[in-house]
């Protein structure tokens, strides 16, 4: 099934780039406030982001497993965290996803103090979410040396996996991603929901670091999401590595 997803996410992306797909700017009923939380994001999402893709071609879409929500948040320590977090848009097509994606900003081009986040429908970027509050993260750290050009590729390869649910039977244990861009260096993180589910964490942190192409001296590191609340991300202790 994993191989389908990524051939059709291949071919939809070529489809999305001749411009026969399109991707729908809010879901049918989105509440006004939603739509102006959207609007507020507009300095790092780029204007217009989602309004420029037809809606040609639903007919012979491509159905995702899963309905994802891509999330944007932009600090701004004037506001309480949760203020600056936006949900963007839901969707569940291959061809959807492809549209929204060349319709954004690359991560690379976002301002210092802004994150993207995937994450399935209903399940929101946040440790507090209950969904979350029992996981952790596989953790890959970037230089602001590696910004240009690993960062987007390893970035869009973090979301291929998701959305293909490249994890097999352990893909349920995936909750999203998310991608925070600061002056000091970037990080990517695959969140799952049972840091002690050690089978399921390891199949996943494997998976992941050859999906991204890393070395096998590279080391990558699991963080449950409760120690890394009660300490700086520096003292955090890794729980696996691969």
């Amino acid at each position: 099934m994993e191989w389908r997803l990524r051939q059709r996410l291949r071919q939809a992306d070529a489809r999305a780039r001749l411009g026969w797909a399109g991707a729908e700017e809010a879901e049918d009923g989105i509440q006004k406030e939603e739509k102006e939380e959207k609007a507020a994001a507009g300095p790092c999402m780029g204007e217009e982001a989602l309004s420029k893709a037809p809606e040609e071609g639903r007919l012979d879409f491509h159905p995702l497993l899963s309905r994802w929500a891509l999330w944007f948040f932009k600090n701004d320590r004037s506001r309480a965290w949760q203020s600056n977090l936006h949900r963007v848009t839901k969707f569940n097509t291959v061809e959807d996803f492809w549209a929204i994606y060349n319709n954004i900003q690359l991560a690379s081009k976002l301002s210092s103090g802004c994150d993207y986040a995937l994450f399935k429908d209903g399940i929101k970027p946040m440790w507090e979410d209950s969904r979350n509050k029992r996981g952790g993260r596989w953790l890959v750290s970037l230089t602001r040396q590696r910004r240009h050009p690993e960062l987007d590729h390893l970035w869009l390869e973090t979301l291929l996996c998701l959305i293909g649910e490249s994890f097999g039977e352990h893909s349920r244990e995936v909750c999203g991603a998310v991608i925070n861009i600061r002056a000091k260096g970037d990080k990517i993180a695959v969140w799952t929901r049972e840091a002690e589910n050690q089978e399921g964490v390891l199949h996943i942190g494997r998976v992941y670091k050859e999906r991204l192409g890393l070395s096998t001296k590279t080391i990558i590191g699991y963080q449950a999401h409760a120690d890394t609340a009660t300490k700086s991300n520096s003292l955090v202790k890794n729980k696996f590595v691969v």
